[in-house]
């Protein structure tokens, strides 16, 4: 078998370099993406799957790859009905990806905007005033959020402690920020699926979380009954000491989204989620050898005339009705190129 495998690598082209490496790139997409997800399990799933498939198709176990090629068919429609949400986002971030070219070439911004809402938030908590704060994040928000007041004024202290002030009629909802913009106020956000794990949770609290679980935008929360600060981010909502630590997070967070241009992108990409990337690169050699390697028959026909050979000298041949025959040869395409058959 082994064999067989550096035989096949031997004879690989040019061609099948960049399809290997086209499927490699998806693949380490996927996988990353998995990894950041709360589905991973059910990709992990998948994945277990995909290996008895692959074992039954080269043992060739035919009722066995049959059932699983109709359980992938409809695993597939599954998937795409009860992970619609993830797809979405999914699709929705590969769409962003094209911006993110843009960042290595962009002047980085100096972000006031992480002393400005942390000094907002410190008064807001030592007042006991409830807030909800967005900081959009690189995916989309607008399907995210209902009743939101258009606003896209500069971002300031004195704005935001306005806007949260009990006697204005959007305090009660969320502040969106984008950069240095305020863009809308008193939106209401989705609330969380699953926000039972971090036990008894305020609507804020809920709220800011069931943004988190839907894009990657940063959620700073304000408990007006404890005067506390929590932020929520990536599915998971913790609580912070003080404002000290909340502009170190906004300070991160917009690092990330705007980052500092880096000299080799590709080296820096590659170092990052090395495990995913191994297992792709090992998944897509896999996936080339059971599906994409050009295994076809080359097939040639040749007409050969008959000629009669070592006959005793004691028999007598007739004048023979077929003077030649067609010969049919079929190799594999390796062993056809290899003896050049014309």
């Amino acid at each position: 078998m082994i064999d067989n495998i550096l035989t096949v690598f031997n004879n690989l082209r040019i061609q099948d370099i960049f399809d290997i490496l086209i499927i490699w790139i998806m693949t380490s997409v996927v996988l990353i993406w998995f990894k950041e997800r709360a589905s991973r399990f059910v990709g992990i799933g998948i994945g277990l799957l995909g290996v008895v498939y692959l074992t039954a198709r080269f043992f060739q176990l035919y009722l066995t790859t049959v059932a699983l090629q109709g359980f992938f068919a409809i695993l597939l429609f599954v998937l795409v009905v009860i992970f619609q949400e993830d797809f979405r986002r999914f699709f929705e971030q590969l769409a962003m990806w094209g911006r993110l070219h843009k960042k290595f070439f962009e002047k980085r911004p100096v972000h006031q905007a992480a002393e400005t809402i942390a000094q907002a938030v410190s008064n807001l908590v030592r007042k006991r005033i409830g807030a909800l704060i967005v900081i959009k994040g690189e995916d989309p928000l607008g399907r995210h959020l209902n009743s939101g007041v258009p606003l896209d004024g500069r971002l300031s202290q004195p704005l935001l402690e306005s806007i949260f002030d009990p006697h204005s009629i959007g305090h009660d909802g969320a502040v969106v920020i984008e950069g240095n913009q305020v863009l809308q106020f008193g939106c209401h956000l989705p609330l969380s699926r699953d926000a039972g794990r971090f036990g008894k949770l305020g609507l804020r609290h809920t709220a800011a979380l069931g943004l988190s679980e839907r894009c990657d935008a940063l959620c700073v929360v304000v408990s007006e009954e404890r005067g506390t600060i929590g932020i929520a981010k990536g599915e998971h909502l913790r609580e912070l000491a003080n404002a000290a630590a909340l502009r170190v997070e906004l300070e991160a967070f917009y690092a990330r989204k705007s980052p500092k241009r880096k000299t080799r992108p590709v080296v820096h990409w590659l170092r990052e989620n090395s495990r995913e990337k191994i297992i792709a690169l090992l998944l897509s050699c896999i996936l080339w050898i059971a599906f994409g390697y050009q295994s076809e028959s080359v097939q040639r026909d040749f007409t050969v005339p008959v000629e009669y050979m070592n006959v005793s000298p004691d028999w007598v041949i007739e004048k023979p009705k077929i003077t030649d025959v067609k010969v049919i040869v079929t190799a594999g395409q390796e062993l056809g190129q290899s003896h050049r058959i014309k």
